[in-house]
């Protein structure tokens, strides 16, 4: 045997026998402490967890079941790895997230230089150059976070036309989920849910302005959580509304979006929203306490269930939902059924959400395009969008689309006249003075909890007010499947959905203590996974051998 030879036997039975004294994290399932641990005992690197998402990524994304849940890779990933590791040995880690990857829904602005679009998933932005990081992506830098790449996203957060599919965005087609072929990943945030939901990434992040936080975890078996309007910077994120956005994690467990929240909450002089928060920012890692429910009261706002007409007609919804109720009095919990918003009726005709969002979104996007130091596409303002749409169907235009309604309507807007202020004044006092605040005050409230999918989302939507969303169930495998988009279809067997915590304004502590204690009692998300072929194979063990 020649000493090359025996060098190699030698080296590969020290890194096999290494490998079976070390158990290495499934990547699936693989929670930030498991990850931080290994990483601190040295068993890989982050360049190893860089190159294994990478390579589950390529394996799902556009071949095999072809997601579409990532819209492209950061080509600075592994230098960023590589430097973070070796800060590491030198110093030690910046934080929980020092080394950890972390895939951006593409509405999240990251500096043109490291190698990446920021688009919102359209061509009209594609190799745009904006100012700026964005105010989260510098805190997780801070962190010593990796920026692993961009994810799918419903084009425009959805607020373009309202046939426009969930999940399909002009730059990465049509995203689906991973429970059953060619099934509704829910939208805006649905590559960031679909490729949490399978371990593509570590943790994603996603924004919310209705719903889009929210639906896409009920839909992929996360934990999200949607914060406070001004708890999470919205500087330098393609925006619809700053009365209505924000940022959150969308992740595998409430313990990992918790550590995520902590890092990228607080104020942002750039976003004059955030200085109006509370301080300190709490350590949300702190709420996690199994007995969190005990002696509190949850309120059921049955008219808000009722007026969905999603969840409150889906009798397999209904009947997982009266579990969970029973679970979270076992917890010891009161629940008090019903603890109805005064407001709920008014909320579900009420117009002035959108008049709202119409008026926000031509002064911000414009105000976008504005503050970009080039767009090679030329566009400018909303109305250069709307014509660059019309003038590239090929690109823009997804299978039976009809027409560009919501841009349409909001070019159409003449600005923050009396007609606005009055309908963001009467959205708060239905979504907060009248709504959730009143239903809490009312009842002697702690939280209220809602099935996830469809209406639950608007008074918290309307009031900027939190949701923490966790697994609930599975539809069953005799559910009748129906077409949710031109290529996608909702319900389908296996498909999950969520249980929501809501809250009033800055009540995320207490909300993310719920939504532990009851994901540590069911462990609901482990009880399925993806169907076979959007499962991945990579391990880390077989990027580092």
């Amino acid at each position: 045997m020649s000493l090359l030879l025996r060098i190699f036997v030698l080296s590969w039975f020290c890194f096999t026998a290494l490998a079976a004294k070390t158990t290495l994290p499934d990547l699936y399932e693989a929670s930030v402490t498991e990850l931080q641990a290994g990483l601190e005992a040295g068993h890989f690197t982050s360049v190893d967890l860089v190159k294994a998402y990478f390579a589950r990524i390529e394996e799902v994304n556009l071949k095999g079941p072809q997601l579409r849940a990532v819209l492209e890779l950061n080509p600075s990933a592994l230098a960023q790895a590589a430097a973070l590791d070796k800060e590491r040995k030198k110093s030690g880690k910046r934080s929980e997230l020092h080394g950890i990857p972390v895939l951006l829904k593409d509405n999240i602005a990251t500096v043109a230089s490291e190698g990446m679009n920021t688009t919102a998933g359209s061509f009209s932005l594609l190799g745009s150059v904006v100012p700026d990081d964005s105010g989260v992506v510098k805190r997780l830098r801070k962190a010593g976070a990796i920026i692993l790449g961009k994810a799918n996203l419903s084009e425009f957060a959805h607020f373009r036309g309202n046939n426009l599919p969930s999940g399909w965005s002009g730059r990465g087609g049509q995203c689906t989920n991973a429970y059953f072929p060619h099934s509704d990943p829910c939208g805006s945030s649905s590559g960031s849910g679909v490729a949490s939901s399978i371990g593509l990434t570590a943790v994603a992040l996603g924004s919310e302005t209705d719903g889009s936080i929210t639906c896409p975890s009920s839909n992929n078996n996360l934990a999200g959580i949607k914060p406070t309007v001004g708890l999470v910077s919205r500087a330098g994120v393609v925006p619809i509304s700053e009365h209505q956005d924000t940022v959150g994690p969308m992740t595998r467990s409430v313990s990992d979006a918790a550590v995520v929240l902590s890092i990228i909450a607080g104020p942002d002089p750039n976003d004059n929203f955030t200085l109006a928060q509370p301080s300190p920012v709490p350590d949300f890692t702190k709420a996690l306490n199994k007995n969190a429910l005990k002696g509190k009261r949850i309120g059921v706002p049955r008219r808000v269930f009722l007026n969905d007409t999603i969840t409150g007609n889906d009798p397999f919804v209904n009947q997982e939902f009266e579990k969970a109720l029973d679970t979270i009095r076992s917890l010891g919990a009161t629940v008090i059924d019903p603890a109805d918003l005064p407001s709920a009726d008014e909320i579900a005709v009420s117009n002035n959400e959108t008049i709202v969002l119409d008026v926000d979104f031509k002064i911000q996007l414009n105000a976008w395009y504005t503050s970009l130091k080039s767009n090679p596409s030329g566009v400018r303002s909303l109305a250069d969008l709307i014509a660059f749409d019309d003038a590239n169907p090929a690109l823009e235009e997804p299978p039976r689309f009809e027409d560009q309604s919501i841009l349409i309507e909001a070019e159409a807007t003449t600005g923050m006249n009396s007609t606005y202020f009055q309908a963001l004044a009467f959205d708060k006092d239905l979504g907060a003075t009248r709504g959730i605040d009143a239903a809490l005050k009312m009842f002697n409230l702690d939280a209220l909890v809602l099935p996830a999918p469809g209406f639950t989302t608007v008074p918290a939507a309307i009031a900027g007010y939190p949701i923490v969303t966790v697994p609930l169930g599975f539809y069953p495998e005799n559910v009748t499947i129906a077409l949710a988009g031109p290529e996608t279809v909702y319900p389908a067997p296996g498909v999950p959905f969520g249980l929501s915590f809501l809250g009033t304004a800055f009540s995320e502590f207490s909300l993310v203590g719920f939504a532990f204690a009851y994901e540590q009692k069911t462990q609901t998300r482990l009880a399925r996974k993806a169907f076979a072929e959007a499962i991945p194979k990579t391990q880390l063990h077989d990027v580092m051998s």
